[in-house]
């Protein structure tokens, strides 16, 4: 018997947990748009990001909510947020071990500024030591907290460790 797939999937992990591949594989696989919560809360510009309101970025994820599908990633869980585990019929936690999180944004940095990987960001030195301080932070604030405040939720959360676990669960 084939598993129904959620359509409507937040993703939430620490930088370099695999948050924005997952979203984009399972985005292509389902055909379900993905959106990144980084780009919610900046509006991207050639010249430079500018950060939304908090009242524009409620709107703007709102306006995602309700659409009939979606998958939405990002490490953020702040209240703006909450909305979005509220709505999500599965809540994917990306409990990615901090070793490897920590060689992906070397090598996510490395493949930046060689050009083999887009960002929606300039992959400045200083935003290269910030996703190490923001790993750090999530590992040891962000990610009790999540814990703490999505247990409301508990009966549509999947806490995943690595890869073979979202093949199993996803089956691919």
């Amino acid at each position: 018997m084939k598993k129904t797939i959620p359509k409507k999937i937040h993703i939430i992990g620490s930088v370099g947990s695999g948050k924005t591949t997952l979203a984009k594989e399972l985005s292509s696989k389902y055909n379900v748009p993905f959106y990144e919560l980084d780009n919610i809360v900046w509006e991207r510009h050639k010249s430079g990001d500018i950060r939304r309101s908090e009242e524009e970025r409620r709107g703007y994820l709102n306006t995602i909510l309700n659409s009939e599908a979606w998958i939405i990633e990002g490490i953020h869980n702040e209240e703006w947020v909450t909305n979005s585990f509220h709505n999500a019929e599965l809540i994917l936690f990306l409990d990615t071990n901090y070793s490897i999180r920590i060689l992906r944004i070397i090598k996510r940095f490395a493949f930046q500024k060689i050009g083999l990987e887009k960002s929606n960001y300039k992959p400045t030195f200083k935003v290269f030591l910030k996703m190490f301080k923001w790993n750090k932070y999530f590992e040891n604030v962000g990610k009790p907290g999540f814990f703490e405040k999505i247990e409301v939720y508990s009966n549509k959360l999947l806490v995943v460790k690595n890869r073979r676990e979202i093949k199993n669960y996803f089956h691919f």
